[in-house]
């Protein structure tokens, strides 16, 4: 079997189906276990720093390991590095057979960040039947010394191994989300897969392939996608009654867009997932209680050319801002301060006109586009509440990175379009 510890709502197994393989997932977080199960992924709801290992040994082909990065991100206290060192001693007794946990943890400032030293235990139980065959694991930046503490280990039990930091963009991700990673082998050399995009289209040449240009937003969520005329939205246009407000054949352009009962135009002019975002709506258009369930929506004008729009990555002053035209920055969620929004600003106005268009206001980031820019599909089945979708989500590991991880080690070659992200 494939063991995929802390499996979360499913990138690393994502990959692996699509790769022709399944693997199954220790797994605490309850929305993550309900997400993989509507997924189809196997699944363990356990404590991973509390199941035993014995159920794996001699059954193991391959590790899998992303511990939980809020003790350590920076979207976070970062105690984690506070514990570094406590973490560092758990490895080294866990690699000698010696389990100094409870006595570390107790000294630990937040109890998750032990919790890196986890996979050490199971590889030191399987390493005993000269299992597993390779190892893939993940983590933020901070956690690299880490990584190369556990790499100095396995190569004292037959290993290849390499750490480095790795950009998610330079792998057709459409995020510039950086991880430290670990990949290590008993069977060949172990090597990072080479990148397949750079942030400027690299052409072919006589020492390899060349590298297309790093994945946008745009691309992905297909905003801006089409050279047809920017439609008007009409009152009752599109799914649920109304004429098409859509240039045909643009459908694949779209989010699914009847999630909240109103239509509102989104960047680029295309029409989108529909919104109704705090009081500034409500002051415009009254709230939705208050009118009948079947009156008709608003009339918006979508204004193409008047906007530039940005996605911010949180509410806070150094918050990464990106234009459509770029890769997100790293998404991380879990906490208000973290929310991400699009933002617009006046793009250039012709040179005959003297308007000063007012700019929308911020519009929050739904689940289903922050799934999009992890490179999950569209109709992925994220289980729970906005908050706890949103957690998944920004936890989660890009499948498509974790296809370039996986594949050399299934002796299988990824085809990126296999990860097609259109529902």
């Amino acid at each position: 079997m494939i063991l995929d510890l802390f499996a979360g709502p499913g990138g690393w197994s994502r990959a692996l189906h699509l790769l022709g393989v399944r693997d199954i997932g220790l797994e605490w977080d309850k929305w993550a276990c309900k997400t993989r199960a509507a997924a189809g992924q196997l699944t363990v709801r356990t404590d991973v720093a509390l199941y035993p290992t014995w159920p794996f040994i001699g059954r193991t082909r391959g590790l899998i390991a992303s511990p939980p990065c809020q003790a350590w991100s920076m979207a976070g206290k970062r105690l984690g590095l506070v514990d570094q060192p406590l973490v560092h001693a758990a490895v080294e007794d866990l690699a000698a057979g010696r389990d100094t946990r409870a006595s570390l943890l107790a000294a630990c400032r937040d109890e998750r960040s032990l919790l890196a030293a986890e996979p050490m235990r199971y590889l030191h139980a399987l390493n005993t039947v000269g299992e597993p065959e390779w190892v893939a694991m993940e983590e933020v930046p901070d956690v690299l010394p880490l990584w190369r503490q556990y790499a100095a280990i396995l190569r004292t039990w037959g290993f290849s191994v390499w750490t480095g930091i790795l950009n998610a963009a330079d792998y057709g991700v459409p995020q510039t989300r950086q991880r430290a990673i670990l990949i290590a082998s008993r069977v060949r050399t172990a090597e990072p897969p080479p990148p397949t995009h750079a942030r400027v289209a690299e052409p072919d040449s006589l020492f390899g392939p060349g590298r297309a240009r790093w994945v946008s937003m745009a691309e992905t969520l297909g905003w801006g996608a089409t050279d047809r005329p920017v439609p008007t939205v009409c009152a009752g246009g599109g799914p649920g009654g109304g004429p098409e407000p859509f240039p045909s054949g643009s459908r694949k352009t779209l989010s699914n867009a009847r999630e909240r009962g109103t239509w509102m135009p989104r960047p680029d002019g295309m029409v989108l997932q529909s919104r109704r975002e705090g009081a500034g709506w409500a002051a415009r258009h009254g709230r939705r209680e208050n009118r009948a369930v079947d009156a008709p929506a608003p009339t918006f004008t979508a204004e193409a050319h008047r906007w530039s729009w940005s996605l911010r990555s949180n509410n806070q002053a150094n918050a990464t801002v990106r234009p459509l035209s770029e890769p997100a920055g790293t998404l991380f969620f879990g906490h208000r301060a973290n929310e991400c929004t699009w933002v617009a600003e006046p793009a250039s106005a012709p040179a005959e006109s003297t308007d000063t268009p007012a700019v929308p206001e911020p519009i929050r980031i739904t689940a289903r586009e922050a799934g999009l820019l992890q490179t999950f599909p569209a109709d992925y089945p994220w289980a729970g509440n906005k908050g706890q979708q949103f957690a998944q989500i920004g936890n989660a590991v890009p499948p498509l990175l974790a296809g370039h991880l996986l594949a050399p080690h299934l002796g299988v070659t990824l085809d990126p379009n296999d990860f097609t992200l259109a529902a």
